[in-house]
């Protein structure tokens, strides 16, 4: 189901943090472009991707762990259900609950409102939640290289 920015309800909600408010997450050094997001992806171990006309779906083995959707830069990434409170709640502007689905939280993230080093973590911890334990002992987290590296 692709992302939508509607809300259910007449209510006053935060902003998200795009268009003027992009300017200040950057000058704040928060901000991750959809291509950073790829080069993230890149890096796991068995990716596969899906192409629709909105968005891009990410598998490993099959299984779900992403999504996402270039014309909102936003990306929807496999969580526990206790991590996806915990993010909604913390930051409500930078999080929403996408949906819930076989014991799992799923979250939105506005790409504009996240630094890099965080949304690697939630990539791979979404990663790792589809992943067999045997690929994930065999590829742990490792920092990823600086932008312009290797170039």
């Amino acid at each position: 189901m692709p992302h939508t920015n509607a809300r259910p309800y007449n209510i006053a909600w935060p902003a998200p943090i795009t268009g003027r408010a992009d300017g200040y997450a950057r000058m704040l050094g928060v901000g991750v472009s959809s291509a950073r997001f790829l080069r993230m992806v890149e890096r796991l171990a068995e990716v596969e991707s899906a192409q629709t006309r909105d968005y891009t779906s990410y598998s490993v083995r099959g299984r779900r762990f992403g999504y996402h959707w270039p014309r909102t830069s936003t990306v929807g990434l496999k969580q526990t259900l206790s991590e996806q409170a915990a993010l909604v709640a913390e930051r409500p502007d930078v999080f929403e609950v996408q949906f819930t689905s076989g014991g799992f939280g799923w979250v939105v993230v506005h790409l504009a409102g996240i630094d890099a080093d965080e949304l690697a973590e939630l990539v791979y911890e979404g990663w790792c939640l589809s992943a067999p334990e045997e690929l994930v002992d065999r590829h742990p987290l490792t920092p990823a290289p600086p932008p312009g590296a290797g170039r």
